[in-house]
C-alpha cells in the first residue's frame, strides 16, 4: 500500500471535515484519534473516499503511514492539549517531520512551540483556517507559519484543498512561526467588529424604525448586491428571513441576545494595545459582547435606571435614512480594516515577518468568514501602495471614507440621540476624526503629564524642550 502525503490528528468536526477534503482532493491521508471508535466511525462514513483514507489505531501505525518527511496536521483543542500530544508525537517522528497546529491558537504559542523544535531536527507550523466547518470541508482560506522549506512540503495539498477566488487559491505562507496565527487572530478580529456594526445597523432598523425581522432582511439582501457585498451581509439577509418551522415567527427573535466569544478578538485587541496601535473598532466589538453576556444584570440595569427617554427614531426621508446606513456600514467596515491591517503591519515589523498585505487581502476573498469583494479593492490599494501608513489613506479608500463618513456621522448622531447603542459605528467614527487630525489635544496630556513629574514637553514651534517649574516625581 502507497503511503499518505498527510496526517492528521483529531477526528471532532473540523479534523473530520478537513480530512475528507483532503481525501477528495486526490490526496491520501492518514487519520488518527486517541479515541479508536472516533476513528473507525470517521472511516466506516467516508463512502467512497475510503481509499483515500488510512485508518489508524495507534501512534506507531500512523506515523509509519506516512511518507516522510511526515507533515502531520494535530486538529485538536487549543492550549495544553496540544502540547500534550506533540510530546507523543516525538519519540516517533524522525529528522525533518513537521507537527502543524491547525486550529485557534493563540500565536505565541505558536512561537514558543517552533523555538523548542529548532534543534531537535523536527519543525513546527502554525497554521491559521477560515471558514468555519463548511470552510474546512469545501475550501478553507489558509494562513501558514513556519519555515517555507517546511511549508513547500505540504503546499501541494494546501493548494488543493483551499478555496479559490477566480481560480487562485486562498492559502499563502505568511512568515516564519507565529505569523499564520497572528493574521488568523486579526482576521477574527475583524470578523468580531464587522459582526457587531451589522448588529448595531439591524438595532436600528428593529429598534429605531421599528422593522420586521423579514423587512429588516429585504434590505441587507438589496445591501449584499452593492459594495456591501459579502459573506457576513448575506446570511444576515438568511437569518433575519428564516422563520420558525413550528410557530412562523422568526428565528431571530428566539435567539437570545448573549453572544458568545472564543477569544481571538481578545487576542487582537491585547496585541493591537501591546504593540500601541489603536484598534478601537475591534475594541468596542469584543467589549460589546462582554456586555451581551451580563444578561441578568442588564436587565436588572433597565429596571433601575430605565431606557432613555426616547421612542422611535423619526426622519424625515425613510430611503434616504436607509441609505445613510448603507453608507454608515460601508465607512465604518473600512475603519475596521484599517485597522486590523495597522496591527498586522506593527507585528510584522516587530516580529521580522515581512508579511505580504496585498496576499493576505487576496487570501481572505473566498473561504474565509470576512470574505468579501471589498478585499479585491484593499488588495488593490496595498498593491499599489505597499508602504502606506494605514490603509484609509490610499487613494480609493481615502476617496471612499471622504464619501461614507458624512453617513456615518449622521447615522451615529441619529442613534445616540435615539438612546440606541452603536459603540463599534461611533468607534470607527472617532478612530476617522482623530487619525485625520493634524493638530489634536494631547498637548494637554503632555502639560498634565509635565506638572506631575520633570520630563519636559516639545514645543509647537520646534524650539528646544525644557521643563516647566512644576511638581516632581510623578508621571502617567
Amino acid at each position: 500500500m502507497s503511503q499518505a502525503e498527510i496526517g492528521l490528528i483529531g477526528l471532532g468536526v473540523m479534523g473530520s471535515n478537513l480530512a475528507l477534503n483532503i481525501a477528495e482532493k486526490g490526496n491520501k491521508i492518514a487519520v488518527f484519534n486517541r479515541t479508536v471508535d472516533a476513528t473507525r466511525r470517521f472511516y466506516a462514513e467516508a463512502g467512497a473516499l475510503k481509499d483515500q483514507i488510512v485508518p489508524c489505531e495507534t501512534i506507531q501505525e500512523f506515523v509509519a503511514a506516512i511518507r516522510p518527511p511526515r507533515p502531520i496536521i494535530i486538529m485538536i483543542k487549543a492550549g495544553d492539549p496540544v502540547d500534550q500530544q506533540m510530546e507523543a508525537l516525538k519519540p516517533h517522528l524522525a529528522k525533518g517531520d513537521i507537527m502543524i497546529d491547525a486550529g485557534n491558537a493563540n500565536f505565541r504559542d505558536t512561537m514558543r512551540r517552533f523555538d523548542a523544535l529548532k534543534d531537535s531536527g523536527l519543525t513546527f507550523i502554525g497554521m491559521g483556517v477560515s471558514g468555519g466547518e463548511e470552510g474546512a470541508r469545501h475550501g478553507p482560506s489558509i494562513m501558514v507559519g513556519g519555515t517555507e522549506e517546511s511549508y513547500r512540503r505540504v503546499e501541494k495539498v494546501l493548494t488543493s484543498i483551499a478555496a479559490k477566488y477566480d481560480s487562485d487559491p486562498c492559502v499563502a505562507w505568511l512568515g516564519e512561526n507565529g505569523a499564520g496565527h497572528f493574521v488568523k487572530t486579526i482576521h477574527n478580529g475583524i470578523e468580531y467588529a464587522d459582526m457587531q456594526m451589522i448588529a448595531e445597523i439591524y438595532g436600528i432598523l428593529r429598534d429605531g424604525l421599528k422593522m420586521s425581522a423579514q423587512e429588516i432582511g429585504e434590505v441587507f439582501g438589496a445591501w449584499n448586491k452593492g459594495r456591501l457585498n459579502s459573506y457576513l451581509i448575506e446570511i444576515t439577509e438568511k437569518v433575519l428571513k428564516a422563520a420558525d418551522p413550528l410557530t412562523g415567527n422568526p428565528i431571530v427573535d428566539m435567539i437570545l441576545d448573549k453572544a458568545g466569544q472564543k477569544g481571538t478578538g481578545k487576542w487582537s485587541v491585547i496585541e493591537a494595545q501591546n504593540m500601541g496601535v489603536p484598534a478601537t473598532a475591534i475594541e468596542a466589538a469584543v467589549a460589546a459582547r462582554s456586555i451581551s453576556s451580563a444578561k441578568g444584570e442588564r436587565e436588572a440595569a433597565e429596571k433601575i435606571l430605565g431606557l432613555p427617554p426616547v421612542g422611535e427614531i423619526r426622519v424625515t426621508d425613510r430611503d434616504a435614512f436607509i441609505k445613510d446606513l448603507e453608507n454608515a456600514l460601508l465607512a465604518a467596515k473600512v475603519g475596521a480594516y484599517a485597522q486590523g491591517f495597522a496591527v498586522m503591519s506593527a507585528a510584522s515589523n516587530e516580529f521580522g515577518w515581512n508579511l505580504p498585505m496585498p496576499t493576505i487581502a487576496k487570501i481572505w476573498r473566498a473561504g474565509c468568514i470576512i470574505r468579501s469583494q471589498f478585499l479585491d479593492e484593499i488588495t488593490t490599494a496595498f498593491t499599489k501602495a505597499p508602504d502606506a501608513a494605514n490603509l484609509i489613506v490610499t487613494p480609493a479608500f481615502a476617496a471612499m471614507v471622504k464619501e461614507t463618513d458624512g453617513a456615518l456621522r449622521r447615522v451615529v448622531s441619529t442613534a445616540v440621540l435615539g438612546g440606541l447603542p452603536v459603540p463599534a459605528l461611533a468607534s470607527a467614527l472617532g478612530y476617522f476624526d482623530s487619525y485625520r487630525r493634524g493638530r489634536g489635544t494631547a498637548n494637554v496630556i503632555q502639560a498634565q503629564r509635565d506638572f506631575f513629574g520633570a520630563h519636559g514637553f516639545d514645543r509647537i514651534d520646534g524650539a528646544d524642550s525644557h521643563h516647566g517649574p512644576w511638581g516632581s516625581g510623578l508621571s502617567a
